[in-house]
């Protein structure tokens, strides 16, 4: 598979030629025989012709030429937004492969450097992630999708950029205080009482079952309720995210508990170590693992829950309130940024806590290299 799309790349990009020169053949030379889309074609069939004859240069090569393909159908876009051809979306297949090809071919590398391998890991999804942009762009411009049903990354990020103080009023009012606050209270509590339960047995067998049941519940059959007991500002969405979020520390915590093995337990008997000093040096290390499990999945359920939350309820401002009330106006470019700035504080808070589990968890054999 490796080996067959650099060729694809090349008949892809000969085709789009083909497709760009014809016009012109035929005396109606028209703005899809551009040079700078003729220039693109045959950047692209340049680079499948030196990533097949030199295989040492796919690397360079790919990331040079589908970037410059990509750069180029872009500059078109006023042109020939809704009336691309087929030389168009050829052009865009050809660039799609190349950049294909050279996500291959980087996490095909295994340098030994760690550096430079963790510089690979995370070049990798963010080409994925800038390329899923190109597409979005190139496509929903190309075909002139409607902004109603969908707008461009470009006008998400022009919506973005004049709208700062709106959303970052949004981000306080839901991430920094409903969803930090709610966090907090949900997984310290969760794992106070997991502690309880591993201490008194009666409870494990009467609190789990529940919490069972308690986090089938529905959010949107739990958010009415908590806006009519705790009011329509951040409170009613923090005891969402603690409702959400206490159930998977609590069963987590337990799980991650009864994971020593005996023999370690034995051991620790023989030292005549006491309930605590076990828990403490034995029990709750090897716990960690499923404690920053329950950690990570409430990271993303939390932000949720709370904009979620603030549909049935909520003062003039927040996440959740503005998605509802832009939907209504079908301003859907402010709906698309406000869920851009949720994306990315829910991938900024998975990420710390994934930073703060590899510094407890070195010794792990998933961190081991």
């Amino acid at each position: 598979m490796r080996r067959g799309v650099a060729p694809l790349v090349g008949l892809f990009g000969a085709l789009a030629l083909v497709a760009l020169a014809l016009p012109a053949v035929r005396g109606g030379a028209t703005v899809l025989a551009s040079p700078p889309l003729a220039l693109a074609a045959a950047a692209l069939i340049a680079c499948a012709v030196a990533a097949t004859v030199v295989p040492r240069l796919t690397i360079p090569a790919t990331a040079i030429a589908a970037h410059l393909a990509a750069w180029l159908l872009i500059g078109a876009l006023p042109q020939v937004s809704g009336s691309a051809g087929a030389g168009f979306w050829l052009l865009v297949v050809a660039a799609w492969l190349a950049a294909w090809r050279l996500a291959d071919a980087l996490s095909a590398l295994s340098p030994r450097e760690r550096m430079l391998q963790r510089a690979i890991d995370i070049a990798v999804p963010l080409l994925f992630g800038l390329w899923v942009l190109i597409l979005w762009e190139l496509v929903v411009r190309g075909l002139a999708v409607p902004r109603v049903l969908l707008p461009s990354p470009g006008e998400i990020w022009l919506r973005m950029t004049g709208s700062v103080p709106i959303l970052w009023a949004d981000f306080r009012q839901t991430f920094l205080r409903a969803v930090l606050i709610g966090y907090a209270l949900g997984c310290g509590s969760g794992f106070i009482v997991a502690i309880l339960v591993d201490r008194v047995p009666f409870l494990r067998r009467g609190l789990l079952p529940i919490g069972n049941l308690v986090s089938a519940l529905p959010i949107v059959g739990i958010a009415p309720i908590m806006v009519m007991w705790f009011g329509f500002d951040w409170p009613s969405k923090a005891a969402v995210v603690v409702v959400m979020t206490f159930f998977p520390m609590l069963v987590n915590t337990v799980a991650g508990l009864a994971a020593a093995g005996a023999m370690e337990r034995d051991l620790m008997r023989t030292y005549a170590a006491g309930y605590w000093q076990t828990l403490l040096k034995l029990r709750l290390p090897a716990a960690l693992p499923f404690i920053f499990t329950a950690l990570k999945i409430n990271s993303t359920l939390a932000l949720i829950g709370a904009i979620v939350a603030e549909f049935f309820g909520t003062p003039i401002v927040g996440m959740g309130f503005r998605i509802s009330t832009e939907v209504g106006r079908m301003n859907i470019d402010m709906v698309w940024a406000e869920i851009a700035v949720a994306a990315l504080a829910g991938s900024a808070f998975y990420g710390l806590v994934a930073l703060v589990e590899r510094a407890f968890t070195f010794w792990h054999p998933s961190y081991r290299s």
